[in-house]
């Protein structure tokens, strides 16, 4: 073998590494780092999905790898997100903070003991003219806090930690009002129609009973729904 052109080589030292090899090489390393002193489990911003490959949940990009994700966190783009959900999460927990202020200006922290669910009922509703499918839901509040009004939103399956792993084809609606324990309700991820008079909700407080209506969209319902506008004359939304 002639080794007279390998630059900078000695007989039997194989040649000097290429940028990809040496590039392969760097990676190989960072991985093994990363498996020695960082638990993955433990980051709450990490996430496998269903290709196999790295989500940074708190910046939303995508990696091929664990050493990839690694040099991500090390990153400005990283640093500078961790530093702002942190000052966001500071705020919040002094915006939240359950307490209250007595007549000698001593904050008392108040402590909400729960008394479990409230009774609920769920009906199957479908719209009359766009044919569209939806829920109202029904729950009672007898032992309700004063001056409390059911809450509710609507939570994707990425957000809960209950079910691991998520599952993309469900979403999930919470409702809470204090000091019943919080609802879950779990959903079809069909897109819900926002309109106004699609969603809506109502709390009672003579009976102390909280109604919320909602239905799915779809594509099929949305051009009946054109169509019915166009051959009847409604005016505003539906």
């Amino acid at each position: 073998m002639d080794y007279q052109n390998r630059v900078g080589s000695k007989k039997g030292g194989g040649g000097l590494a290429g940028f990809s090899e040496t590039n392969r090489h760097r990676k190989e390393q960072l991985r093994k780092l990363a498996q020695e002193h960082i638990d993955f489990e433990k980051d709450p911003y990490h996430f496998r999905n269903h290709l196999g490959h790295i989500e940074c949940r708190l910046c939303l990009t995508a990696h091929i790898s664990d050493a990839s994700y690694l040099a991500h966190t090390q990153g400005r783009k990283h640093q500078m997100n961790l530093a702002r959900r942190q000052v966001k999460e500071e705020t919040e927990k002094n915006n939240n903070d359950n307490t209250i202020i007595s007549t000698n200006s001593v904050r008392v922290k108040k402590n909400v003991i729960k008394i479990g669910r409230p009774g609920y009922k769920i009906t199957k509703i479908k719209d009359p003219v766009t044919r569209q499918l939806g829920l109202l839901f029904e729950l009672n509040y007898p032992e309700i806090g004063l001056d409390v009004v059911p809450r509710y939103r609507i939570m994707s399956a990425f957000e809960q930690r209950v079910e691991n792993p998520p599952d993309r084809k469900y979403q999930y609606l919470l409702i809470a009002a204090e000091p019943y324990e919080t609802c879950a309700f779990k959903l079809p991820s069909t897109e819900i129609d926002q309109r106004e008079a699609k969603m809506w909700s109502y709390y009672d407080k003579d009976t102390n009973e909280f109604f919320l209506q909602l239905f799915f969209r779809n594509e099929k319902d949305s051009r009946a729904t054109r169509n019915y506008i166009t051959n009847q004359g409604v005016n505003g939304s539906l």
